[in-house]
């Protein structure tokens, strides 16, 4: 499958980019991407959820009242869970969310997106491109250019350009990564997947080289 790569004036720049269809042509796997997903918003719990349950609140060390002679219910502590300022019953304690997936289930969800995406047309290829300083005002010209300003969009570049990273950090909406570091979530979480070209090669070359590595072991 080729796509035509894009200038950021927003015109063909003539050239035109080869997808691997083992990564962008497969048919996807939706409990997969289910499952990554699922894990990775898991991840992303702190998990320091804490309240105090009856042992734990301060006071309540006398009886308040004696057993018998009042008319009332017994009771033995002015913390318990059914008085105001009692502890809790069974409350949230601290714990460890994380989830963990196979290698082939997280490779599998990431190639399912990524070939969503071009299914549904929301893959968009540019040329490499870079900006001489962190400047918002030059990123939002070639979103505009590209007529994807105010889109949900996710730039994926080559490498760890910071320049690019800074200009597009304040326009909401947008976010930039890493093309080898995008999870299935940050593919899917987007109106539009833009990649720079030398991104494309990088996502394959990161794949294969996965691949080779479980092969050898």
């Amino acid at each position: 499958m080729t796509l035509d790569v894009l200038k950021i004036d927003g015109s063909k720049s003539g050239e035109k980019v080869t997808l691997a269809d083992n990564i962008f042509a497969i048919e996807p796997n939706d409990h997969a991407i289910y499952l990554s997903v699922k894990a990775y918003l898991a991840n992303q719990r702190q998990g320091t959820h804490k309240t105090k349950e009856r042992g734990e609140v301060r006071g309540g060390g006398k009886k308040p009242w004696k057993q018998k002679g009042r008319g009332g219910a017994r009771a033995g502590t002015s913390r318990s869970p059914l008085w105001v300022g009692g502890g809790t019953i069974f409350g949230p304690r601290p714990r460890d969310y994380r989830q963990d997936l196979p290698k082939k289930v997280k490779r599998l969800a990431r190639k399912s997106a990524l070939s969503y995406k071009v299914k549904d047309e929301q893959l968009v290829v540019v040329e490499d491109f870079s900006i001489d300083k962190p400047k918002t005002k030059e990123f939002v010209k070639i979103l505009n250019a590209l007529k994807i300003e105010g889109k949900k969009v996710l730039l994926l570049t080559n490498t760890n350009d910071l320049n690019i990273l800074k200009s597009g950090r304040n326009i909401p909406k947008v976010k930039v990564l890493e093309a080898s570091k995008a999870s299935t979530y940050d593919l899917l979480n987007n109106q539009v997947l833009l990649l720079q070209k030398s991104a494309v090669k990088v996502i394959e070359n990161t794949f294969s080289a996965k691949e080779t590595e479980e092969a050898v072991n």
